[in-house]
């Protein structure tokens, strides 16, 4: 079982200043703030039924592209009541058991729960970047994070939907760095108005 919560605590205290920055952009390309938001929104619902094992929509089909546009103009409040839900439901000794449904696939419930923490690790990661704010992981998601994206093939097909292209990071940087390079991401990228 690996514990989500610090994931989720770190995510939940970015809500705050992501309100006005809707339409900031994130590290993943052509993804806007209130894009990010949308996601995550979804992720934290579909990831909470995956836990409990209810089989409903959201968790048969694969998620819809993100967008603000279908931002719930509640997500201030609602977000970190899904995030708590989440938390609680990968809580259960129940929900690492068995086989679930999640993104349109049925494969291992610990496989959803590694994917759910990656998925909080590293939206957490990209909305800090967005916003222009520190993110300090802690060392036991760093090490789930870093061996989810480690067992992701350096190929295309194999990324789609997942990652983008590997970016590489030096051997001797730090492990989450690290991870963010496996990951598709620049441990290094800032946003375009504070570059330089």
């Amino acid at each position: 079982m690996l514990d989500l919560e610090p994931a989720a605590v770190r995510l939940r205290a970015l809500v705050p200043d992501a309100t006005g920055r809707l339409t900031a952009p994130t590290p993943c390309a052509g993804t806007s703030v209130g894009d990010l938001l949308d996601h995550i929104m979804t992720l934290a619902l579909a990831f909470r039924y995956a836990a409990d094992k209810t089989d409903t929509e959201i968790v048969r089909q694969p998620p819809p592209e993100p967008s603000v546009s279908r931002l719930d103009p509640s997500w201030p409040s609602l977000l970190p009541e899904r995030l708590d839900a989440l938390v609680a439901a990968w809580r259960e000794p129940a929900a690492w058991e068995g086989t679930t449904w999640a993104g349109g696939q049925n494969f291992p419930a610990a496989e959803a729960g590694a994917v759910a923490l990656d998925e909080l690790v590293l939206h957490g990661w990209d909305l800090a970047k967005a916003l222009g704010r520190g993110y300090q992981v802690d060392p036991a998601s760093a090490e789930a994070v870093h061996a989810f994206a480690s067992a992701v093939p350096d190929d295309p097909e194999a990324r789609a939907g997942l990652f983008g292209p590997v970016v590489p990071v030096p051997a001797d940087a730090p492990l989450f760095d690290r991870a963010l390079g496996l990951a598709g991401r620049n441990p290094a990228w800032t946003p375009p108005d504070r570059e330089g």
